[in-house]
């Protein structure tokens, strides 16, 4: 129905927590935290900003894989991953050659991922890295959006 009224000529403001549904729906976004807007574009204008790759790393339920993963990869120069539970997450501008290198970092050490994902980045991605948190955890985190009405 937006894309409808959009294709009608009208302009709609829509506020959306969901990046999916923004970048398929949107010419331009605003990128607001806090009440600020921290970055505004169109969706592949932001997503270009972030300039990376993203890598994927899962570890099925095997937790502590993912945390000795972690720890390897700090010691890897220009990556920072990120875990969250089961999976390893990194961001580089040359994705091929770090996906090279992490595996081989990764096997020597013993350890392998279950899967692997090679990617561009999404409007989450660039959400978390403009804003250090996910866009969801936002209203989770806000004692005022929980109970749900």
């Amino acid at each position: 129905m937006i894309r409808e009224l959009v294709d009608d000529g009208t302009t709609v403001l829509l506020t959306t927590q969901y990046l999916e549904e923004a970048d398929r729906l949107a010419d331009r976004l605003a990128v607001i935290d806090h009440g600020k807007v921290i970055a505004e574009g169109t969706p592949g204008d932001l997503k270009a900003r972030l300039g990376a790759t993203v890598i994927e790393l899962g570890f099925g339920e095997r937790h502590d894989r993912a945390e000795r993963a972690t720890g390897i990869l700090t010691g890897l120069p220009d990556l920072t991953p990120e875990r969250t539970r089961d999976t390893v997450r990194l961001t580089s501008p040359d994705g091929s050659r770090i996906l090279v290198d992490v595996l081989r970092a990764l096997d020597s050490d013993g350890v392998s991922p279950t899967t692997i994902a090679v990617r561009e980045p999404s409007l989450d991605d660039v959400f978390l890295a403009l804003t250090g948190h996910h866009a969801e955890s936002t209203d989770r985190d806000n004692p005022a959006h929980r109970g749900g009405s």
